[in-house]
């Protein structure tokens, strides 16, 4: 009887602990998200939130529409994992991690040896890169998006 109260305890915490760290994500993202960009690229001031609302409207008006949108999906599907791949190659350049990952200008530079409390604002400025390369930046080839502009200063 001990022995399952102990469990039962065990459990409840895991729980607990679980649904802060989930809380506590979503609550730095929704943060993080409405600060101006670190983004150089980006117009001043500009905040994910709104390059995402802008994107979004870019991606109604790219031709052919499913270009626009398969940008949009890709970002969805792969871009968590690069963030966390790229922030953890950033953080440890040595390990065997970064040792099969391709250069990319998306990897944080200066993020060797972080430390632990670091590591999720680093995570958010590589979210921030990687978002801008597929979706911000200009480019020759693939979908042509309209430029990145604030919605405040289109009216």
């Amino acid at each position: 009887m001990i022995l399952v109260n102990i469990f039962h305890l065990i459990f409840k915490v895991m729980k607990s602990a679980l649904l802060l760290t989930i809380m506590a994500a979503v609550f730095f993202i929704a943060y993080r998200g409405s600060q101006p960009m670190s983004v150089p690229q980006a117009p001043e001031g500009m905040t994910y939130w709104q390059f995402m609302a802008d994107r979004l409207d870019a991606a109604k008006s790219v031709q052919p529409s499913r270009c626009g949108w398969g940008m949009m999906l890709s970002l969805a599907a792969i871009g968590p994992i690069y963030s966390v791949v790229y922030t953890s190659v950033g953080i440890n350049p040595e390990g065997s991690l970064a040792k099969v990952t391709a250069p990319d200008s998306d990897i944080p530079k200066i993020a060797a040896g972080a430390e632990w409390y670091e590591i999720p604002d680093i995570w958010w400025q590589t979210v921030e890169r990687l978002s801008w390369t597929m979706l911000g930046k200009p480019s020759v080839y693939g979908c042509k998006f309209q430029p990145v502009q604030i919605a405040e200063q289109v009216k």
